[in-house]
């Protein structure tokens, strides 16, 4: 298949992604909310939503230190700054309001403490190893008496080299975004990234398993038969399933990430980055590398 026998031209392409993805979080880092910083978040909604520049300048002349004002939707602003006190929120909303002189409504106000944001931050590192970890020891048991070809503990490593791949591309985007529009990560973003190594690891196990029958077939048959054709022969087999299944789903959440609400803009585009990257590792990168660390022939 076209794919195998090009596979170094793949791996080059995820390799560059890869290092432009860590790259810019080296760079820039990520600009972490209130979820895992600890603060408040403040969102109010206008009849007749006042401008940005001049409610920043005012927000300024405060002694809250930094903070930022992004608009929401068509009439709302959210502010996210430290953890704010009473007297503080009340001057914050004083202004907001532009002293009283507009209709303001808050939509809500929310605060969380640093301790609360470092082991939400904590735990949600653990989820995500955990995760892989889990992912490792499943595949190594579902392929256990799979030895032809590749041992079935090199299937779970690749599944892992895949998925790294997956969710490294998708943070070093937030990083850009954060640099530029000032996205942040959030509770929503660790959801998004452990429902794409579920998404990623379920394309890549169906590649796999379809080797795994095509392996099993060929011994049944005394069909001897160069691993990297049947790789290729696998994955001719589930390439048009991985392809329409991701182009569904990638239509949901499009038409999340336009026109819905804009809470989950962000959450529906870090699920369509990672489910794109997915779709490209089961394919372009997790199968070829099956015939790159193999050496192995059945003739």
């Amino acid at each position: 298949m076209f794919i195998i026998r090009n596979r170094k031209i793949f791996f080059i392409l995820s390799i560059i992604l890869v290092v432009i993805s860590l790259s810019a979080v080296t760079a820039w880092g990520l600009n972490f909310g209130i979820d895992f910083t600890g603060g408040s978040i403040t969102e109010v909604s206008y009849t007749d939503r006042p401008d940005k520049e001049e409610l920043e300048k005012r927000l300024s002349t405060l002694p809250i230190g930094g903070f930022s004002l992004r608009a929401s939707g068509e009439n709302n602003y959210i502010l996210r700054t430290r953890d704010l006190i009473e007297e503080e929120r009340v001057a914050v909303f004083t202004i907001l309001s532009l002293g009283g002189t507009v209709a303001m409504e808050q939509e809500r106000f929310n605060s969380i403490g640093p301790v609360i944001g470092e082991e939400l931050r904590n735990k949600a590192l653990f989820a995500i190893g955990t995760v892989m970890f889990a992912i490792i020891l499943f595949i190594a048991f579902a392929f256990r008496k799979v030895s032809k070809g590749v041992k079935s503990w090199k299937y779970g490593l690749i599944a892992i080299v895949a998925l790294l791949h997956d969710i490294i591309i998708p943070v070093g985007m937030f990083a850009v975004l954060g640099k530029f529009i000032g996205a942040e990560v959030d509770v929503l973003f660790v959801m998004a990234l452990l429902a794409i190594l579920g998404y990623s690891v379920n394309d890549t196990i169906v590649v796999f398993d379809r080797v795994r029958e095509n392996l099993r077939n060929n011994e049944e048959r005394n069909i001897r038969e160069d691993f990297e054709i049947t790789v290729g022969r696998s994955l001719e087999q589930t390439f048009a399933r991985s392809i329409n299944t991701s182009i569904t789903t990638a239509l949901v959440l499009i038409t999340l990430f336009v026109i819905g609400a804009p809470a989950t803009q962000f959450f529906a585009l870090t699920l369509l980055v990672g489910i794109i990257a997915g779709t490209y590792s089961s394919i372009f990168l997790a199968t070829p590398l099956l015939v790159a660390v193999s050496g192995f022939k059945r003739r």
